[in-house]
């Protein structure tokens, strides 16, 4: 359940809260040493691995993790070794949305995008229909144990997540330091309904 301060969508106290602690929440991911990262990673992929609705989901999306992130590329490899769908997100240029786009090879299909996310390349774009999707694995800076979460102030997944079907799961993955008592939200910001961490 998302805690509001006020119904307006740009309150300055949870502004202010959010600007905090995104920086106190980075300051810790950016001292996290990557042998850290890949063990903490290998565990929380075995828990979703071990989730039934990832096991029963065909249709798949998934972040491509940043440095700082719980790194997502073992997950979406071995994904579609699985025979799964797996779809990223693919920024439209000019707009503030989210498009997913299937890949079968991360490797060689992805290359750097904006905000130096990876994301297909222009000529290896596949689109894949919102309703199609069963599953996305949703990144954040922070979560609560409501599963609020907090991005990095762009929008971009809230705006996203209203698009998917009602019946598909959305899953946080973060590292244990991201859970945090609660995260402050506005009317816009849409929780996750699970989440994994090691």
């Amino acid at each position: 359940m998302s805690t509001a301060l006020s119904k307006e969508s740009h309150d300055p106290k949870i502004l202010l809260y959010k600007k905090n602690l995104r920086k106190e929440i980075s300051q810790k991911a950016r001292l996290q040493a990557k042998a850290g990262i890949l063990e903490k990673s290998a565990a929380i992929k075995k828990k979703l691995f071990a989730l039934e609705e990832f096991k029963k989901a065909r249709c798949v999306v998934c972040y491509v993790s940043m440095s700082d992130e719980v790194d997502t590329h073992q997950i979406i490899d071995e994904s579609i070794g699985m025979g799964k769908v797996i779809g990223v997100p693919v920024i439209v240029k000019g707009t503030k949305e989210l498009m997913i786009s299937r890949i079968t090879d991360r490797i060689r299909q992805l290359e750097i995008g904006p905000y130096g996310i990876y994301q297909p390349r222009q000529d290896e774009v596949r689109p894949i229909q919102c309703t199609e999707i069963e599953l996305v694995l949703v990144p954040a800076l922070a979560f609560d144990r409501d599963g609020n979460r907090l991005g990095r102030g762009k929008g971009y997944y809230d705006r996203f997540l209203t698009t998917i079907p009602a019946h598909a799961l959305t899953v946080g993955l973060c590292f244990d330091f991201q859970v945090v008592e609660s995260v402050l939200t506005l009317p816009h910001d849409i929780p996750v309904q699970t989440l994994i961490t090691n």
